[in-house]
Parts: C-alpha cells; structure tokens; sequence
C-alpha cells in the first residue's frame, strides 16, 4: 500500500485541494483507507449528472473544491483578460467570476496551441483563500469568502513560448511557483500571505541549444517545462521534487536551496512526479519521455549514483502516472496504457484501451479512472491484467484533470463542469 507521500499534508481525506487531490497523487483516499466512497462507475450526459455547468471562454485548469465551493481559472482564448470563478458544489451556479488580470498584449500561445490555454495551472485552496496563476500574466490571493483579490503579483517575468502550465503548490507559509520558459528558468517561494517574494532559485544546469539545430532550439523550445513540482517527505525532512528541461531537482523547499540534480538530455516535461517507498519518479520530458526512478538522499548531481532504473516504453507525455499498491500505471497520449512495477521498472502489460490522453487519471473505489481527449472515461480494475470495468462518454473532451468530494466527480470538459454521482442503480 502507497503510504508517506507528502509533508504537512492531511492523513484523512480533505476535499480537493489542489489538482492532483489532498496528497497530490490522484488518490481520492488517504493511504490506507479502503472503506468504499460510493463513486459512481459509470455515467453519461443523461444517467448520474446531478448538474452541468457551461464555463466561459477556455481554460484547462483542474477544478478545486473546499467546502460548498468549486473554483476554477478561465480566459479568454487571447489571452487578455484572465478570471476566477467559484461555482456552488450543490447546483453548479456561478456565484463569484472575478477578472484578476488583463493584459493588452499576450504572448503568443505559438504551436501546439490545441494543448494548452491561458488557463491551464490549477489553482490550490486553503480555508478562506484560494490561489490562481496565470503563469507570467500574474498570480493572485483572492478571498473565498466575497471572491475578492487579498493580493496580486504580475511582475514575475518568464517567456513561456507555448503557453503556462505548471501549477502552484501551497507549503507551510509558502506559495511555490515554477517558471520554466524559453528564457528564464526558475522556482520561486512566495509569502502566502502577502505575495512577497521569500526565495528565488534559478535551475542551475542550462541547455546548449546549439546542440540541436533548428527552429526550436533557437526559439527556446528545448529550455522549457511544464510540469507541476511535488512536496514529500524524504528522510524525514521535507523536498519539492521538480522537474525542468535537461533536468530534474530536489529542493528544500523552505528556502529553495537545491539539494540534488539528475541529468537528462530531455525537455518540456508534463507530469508530476511521484514519490513512495524511497524513489522519487518522474517523466524526463516530451521526446524521449522517460520514467526515470530515483532515490532522493544524495547531494549534488547524482546521475550516476541514484537512479534505481529508466524505462522508456509507451510513458505518458501529458498525462501524470499513478501509482496503487507497487504498481504505476502511466497513460500514453497514443492509447496506451502501461503497468510497471514501481520497485523495479519492469513492465507488467501494455495495452490499448483508446484514446489519447492529457488528463491525469485518479485512483477511487478499487478503481482506476482515465480520462481521454474525446471526453471518454475508461474504468479499469487495478492488477496484473488489463479488466477493464466501464467506459462512460461525455460530449466534450478532457484536458483538465477530474476532482473528486465526497460521493462525486466534478470532470471539467473542454466546454462545461459536471458534477457527476449515483442517481440510478446503473451507475453503481
């Protein structure tokens, strides 16, 4: 059973905090918990939907979920002007859709446009405040309570090229906050409370673009990630393990000293890591797409010291791995899905079960749940073999992660939040 994933987290299930849930690892349960949710194992646009909600303009950000609200981030598809919304958990009605930033002149989403928004880092929520990041177009504190902006900063530059995606990560008194674009690379440490800058860490290791000819390199394509960082427990003491272009870190992240490195020659990175059992595990980037395990307890650049093993067999480019009772399950953006076992790397199967996939998918009930860009959810039982228990479709397609509270999903789709639980027989 996965246990001791991260620090200063809760040990009992609290809500949907941030876009990978309350341990950050896309399991609804705290480890250890088997007592049955009640979710639902399947559903459609006309079976188990308590309420949809049309979400204006597009944003590709994980809803969060405290209490009796949903936030979530939009903007629109130009880029200027950015919101935070809130939505009632009970009927789905927008209660707050506060624009916090506006800007004449945004950058440019580029190619690749189709996989990412404006809106695409998460917010994360703590009683009475929730945070939204826009990446370089600014980041913001507003009050839960009257969905008004407590604080806001618009000053951390970055070039993204192809859009933000990385999400903040709340710890202790801290915000974290990880810019990996075409110019600059860095992860900075914000007072929660004020939005000033506490700590600022550059990546140390900088890529030679003149290694790799062509438009990407000079544009900046191969400096850039977008993965979201992790905070675990590691000997006792707290890490964020973040993941950039060319390589992977640990930090402390109460002052953002860099405590260890692993090498690569791999960018633009997606997933988060993973943490249990001593290893650390994280994808390398978009082109080699690498699962790489790591033991997180050395100092400096430990490439060739602490990496337990690598597999580099249909890993998922967008999509963050999951990881229930030893064994990860990576989805691939082309149909795959592997199996691996988290101790050694060895591939347990892997098997097409359709669709491509950005969506993190999440762990609940016994089950695991994926959720593809055409909008369908294929359900699988955890194991050795592939069984498949469910495919459940919605209408339009997936590219934020799903959240789960209480006995419900709430599954944003490319147009609408549903909230979606058992109201007939068949959904059991």
């Amino acid at each position: 059973m996965l246990v001791a994933l991260t620090f200063g987290l809760p040990t009992a299930k609290a809500d949907w905090p941030d876009f990978r849930g309350p341990w950050g690892n896309g399991h609804v349960s705290a480890p250890g918990d088997t007592k049955p949710i009640g979710l639902p194992l399947q559903w459609s646009e006309t079976n188990n939907i308590k309420w949809k909600t049309e979400i204006p303009f597009r944003g590709w950000s994980t809803p969060v979920i405290l209490g009796s609200q949903v936030w979530l981030t939009t903007a629109t598809e130009a880029g200027n002007d950015y919101f935070a919304l809130c939505l009632d958990k009970e009927n789905g009605k927008i209660l707050f859709n506060e624009k916090v930033f506006h800007t004449d002149n945004p950058e440019p989403l580029g190619n690749g446009a189709s996989m990412n928004s404006y809106a695409t880092p998460s917010p994360v929520i703590e009683p009475g405040r929730v945070y939204v990041h826009f990446g370089s177009a600014g980041t913001a504190c507003l009050d839960t309570t009257t969905g008004k902006v407590i604080w806001k900063r618009s000053d951390l530059p970055c070039r993204h090229y192809r859009g933000p995606s990385a999400s903040p990560v709340l710890f202790e008194n801290l915000l974290i906050l990880t810019f990996d674009g075409a110019d600059l690379q860095y992860t900075a440490g914000l007072d929660k409370q004020t939005g000033t800058t506490v700590w600022k860490t550059n990546r140390s290791v900088a890529w030679n673009d003149e290694s790799v000819p062509g438009p990407m390199a000079r544009d900046g394509d191969l400096r850039k990630s977008h993965g979201t960082p992790l905070i675990a427990t590691v000997v006792g003491k707290p890490q964020l393990l973040s993941v950039g272009a060319k390589a992977a870190y640990g930090y402390d992240p109460h002052t953002g000293n860099e405590l260890w490195r692993v090498e690569y020659n791999d960018w633009s990175s997606a997933p988060r890591p993973l943490f249990a059992s001593g290893l650390a595990y994280i994808v390398t980037g978009l082109v080699k797409k690498e699962l790489w395990a790591i033991k997180p307890d050395g100092r400096g650049n430990i490439t060739d010291t602490h990496v337990a093993w690598k597999l580099s067999t249909h890993i998922g480019k967008y999509a963050s791995p999951l990881l229930v009772d030893g064994l990860i399950y990576t989805p691939a953006e082309e149909s795959f899905v592997t199996c691996v076992e988290a101790a050694t790397g060895q591939v347990v199967w892997t098997e097409r079960i359709g669709g491509k996939y950005a969506a993190s998918p999440i762990y609940a009930d016994g089950r695991l749940y994926f959720f593809s860009q055409d909008g369908t959810t294929t359900v699988l039982k955890p194991g050795r073999t592939l069984d498949v228990l469910a495919t459940n479709k919605l209408e339009a397609g997936f590219m934020a992660c799903p959240a789960a509270d209480g006995k419900a999903f709430f599954l944003r789709t490319k147009t609408h939040l549903y909230r979606v639980e058992i109201t007939t027989t068949e959904g059991k």
